[in-house]
């Protein structure tokens, strides 16, 4: 049994959670789902850095010290993974993950130190582990440090989908074949560029997880409840970032002004609008991937049976998984949106659904990131029909313009289009002779940078 100022209630025995977590479990019964585990293990690494700075400042025993910052390491490690159940749709602008946190570690502490859970005489899940912490500066200083170790990952997912492109473009870059704008048949290039187009895309993604990090650096880590530093000793306030650098590994710095750090989310717009980018890219390369599939240049990796009633047919179903997994991350660049623009003059009380989304964007792009990188080392190229796309468009033709001129090209054109011949290809071998044909439609010239003028 607990108290706090609303009154008594139970707790379950082999719970490290207290009364303010178990409230939060009653009131919040929404979607099920509970705070994403990263920001939980950051709000650990925060909490310990908070420990070593209040430590360091004298505001902390060594004694306590020890088991705090035992508790938070632990928790950092994944460990207790299972103490913190509350549903990641939460009012209070995190307050209540906060208390979780709080009282999980001072639980875990007691423990450590061979008291009984709930004894907060020993240590205190808010005169000690929160000491000179509010949730405005705690938790979105956690959020911060979560989404850049996960964009960290992502970059790497990315690095990896880039290269898997890049090794395509080599292996097909001698490959011809049509290219094509507004769903019909364009210019020849070759099926090595069309690849070359989708790494320079996913590259500039992973440019974009770079520049996100540089954006979360600065937090608001010791401006306590609006950025003022309030109930706060400087001496804490000028060291715990120190600290927070320490424990975390990340180069954090403190806000100039921190009332704006506290007051204002667009920061993590910023980031989640990039996302949005990468997401935007996904879409339209598994789209293309797909129409190129049905058209037969290529062949995706079969991955699964593609229908309960049709025999044999297999679908793209990772292009198509790829697809659905952008759009959820556009919906979620929405959420993200929503919710910064709706905090209210010195904080920002949606931020446990903008961390949500955000955590779960940058989950899922890494999940399809891996998953699409070994997808497209998979695929495979069909010279045949390509080259027999290539052969039989009548617009190979603007190849030769350099040579032959619009004139001409355009009176070939009205021959070829009233005679027999089906072969585009074969008709001009007729009319300009092999080794012409062979020189313009060769790979190396149709993907050349222009052409070199011999006046």
């Amino acid at each position: 049994m607990e108290k706090d100022l609303l009154g008594e209630l139970h707790v379950p025995k082999d719970a490290y959670w207290g009364i303010h977590t178990q409230r939060a479990i009653d009131n919040f019964r929404i979607s099920g789902g509970s705070v994403n585990p990263l920001l939980i293990r950051a709000l650990a690494h925060v909490k310990r850095a908070c420990c070593l700075a209040n430590t360091e400042t004298r505001h902390l025993s060594p004694e306590k010290s020890r088991v705090i910052q035992q508790a938070c390491l632990e928790i950092s490690e994944g460990r207790l993974a299972d103490q913190f159940p509350v549903d990641a749709l939460q009012g209070g602008a995190g307050t209540s993950t906060n208390m979780n946190v709080n009282e999980v570690i001072a639980n875990r502490a007691i423990e450590l130190m061979d008291g009984q859970k709930g004894d907060y005489r020993i240590i205190h899940p808010l005169e000690d582990v929160n000491l000179h912490q509010s949730t405005n500066d705690v938790y979105p200083t956690a959020v911060k440090a979560a989404v850049i170790f996960r964009l960290r990952d992502l970059a790497v997912a990315i690095s990896g989908l880039q290269g898997a492109f890049q090794e395509k473009e080599k292996e097909f870059a001698a490959m011809v074949k049509m290219g094509r704008t507004e769903m019909q048949e364009a210019v020849p290039i070759t099926l090595g560029a069309e690849f070359s187009a989708f790494a320079e895309a996913i590259g500039r993604d992973r440019w974009r997880t770079f520049k996100c990090e540089e954006r979360l650096r600065v937090v608001n880590l010791g401006g306590t409840a609006v950025g003022t530093g309030l109930a706060a000793p400087r001496d804490y306030i000028f060291l715990v970032i120190e600290k927070l650098r320490e424990v975390t590994g990340l180069g954090f710095s403190r806000g100039e002004n921190l009332m704006g750090e506290t007051a204002n989310a667009d920061t993590f717009v910023e980031v989640s609008g990039m996302l949005k980018a990468h997401a935007v890219n996904l879409i339209k390369i598994a789209g293309d991937l797909r129409l190129m599939n049905s058209l037969g240049e290529i062949r995706l990796p079969q991955l699964q049976a593609g229908s309960s009633i049709m025999p044999g047919k297999v679908n793209p179903v990772l292009a198509e998984a790829a697809i659905q997994t952008g759009i959820k991350v556009i919906a979620n660049d929405g959420i993200v949106t929503e919710t910064a623009a709706r905090g209210t003059l010195q904080i920002n009380e949606f931020l446990p659904l903008l961390a949500h989304a955000l955590l779960e964007s940058l989950d899922l792009l890494i999940n399809i990131n891996g998953l699409l990188t070994g997808h497209v080392r998979a695929i495979g190229a069909n010279r045949e029909k390509c080259e027999e796309y290539f052969n039989a468009s009548p617009m190979i033709i603007t190849a030769l313009l350099p040579v032959i001129g619009y004139d001409k090209a355009t009176q070939f054109m009205t021959e070829f289009s009233a005679g027999n011949e089906k072969n585009m290809r074969r008709f001009l071998e007729e009319k300009l002779g092999l080794e012409l044909i062979d020189t313009i439609f060769s790979p190396y010239q149709l993907t050349a940078l222009g052409y070199k003028d011999k006046k």
